[in-house]
């Protein structure tokens, strides 16, 4: 689908976050010019740095919900514990996903299917963004699937509530992991 448009930012909860076109140095630029390959980002202009950022992502309450349904659907337990062993780079899975990609500002991590992968970066602004890689349909065709199309506005909300809430809690110094 290419390079996303920058569109205007809606506030959730007091932080304006906006889809913005994808950085063309991240780790997702190769991605947002690749054939069929459906790629967002969005961003909140709020600075911060990676390891901060990945522990408040991942241990506010509405990824909690999320680590909750993956243990349950897919058997793939998460703690904070874990959360912090992949924000300090001691480890390079969480829950469903592996890290495939790495630097001092930005974290990308691909699921166990290879399909969808998750990124933040850090910085001048916070920033977070899916890629979602197509499959082939039954004539040969690229295709995201009629699935991923049905859940698109979905996931665009949920994308934002969930950097949001990860904005609200780096802004209150909620960083640090509390016990799941």
């Amino acid at each position: 689908m290419g390079i996303a448009r920058s569109r205007r930012g809606r506030h959730s909860g007091g932080v304006n976050i906006r889809e913005a076109p994808v950085p063309e140095d991240s780790l997702i630029a190769q991605f947002a010019q690749a054939k069929e390959h459906y790629v967002d980002c969005f961003v909140v202009d709020m600075p911060g740095e990676l390891s901060g950022y990945i522990t408040a992502f991942y241990t506010q309450p509405l990824f909690k919900a999320e680590r909750l349904v993956l243990q349950l659907a897919a058997r793939t337990p998460s703690t904070d514990a874990d959360v912090a062993a992949l924000a300090s780079g001691t480890s390079d899975r969480f829950a469903v996903w592996t890290v495939t990609g790495r630097n001092a500002k930005e974290l990308l991590m691909t699921d166990a299917s290879g399909r969808t992968m998750s990124w933040l970066s850090a910085g001048e602004r916070l920033s977070f963004g899916s890629v979602v890689v197509p499959v082939h349909d039954k004539r040969g065709r690229l295709t995201l699937g009629p699935v991923f199309q049905s859940l698109l506005g979905a996931h665009k909300v949920y994308s934002r509530a969930l950097l949001a809430g990860a904005a609200r809690r780096l802004k209150r110094g909620l960083s640090q992991a509390r016990p799941s």
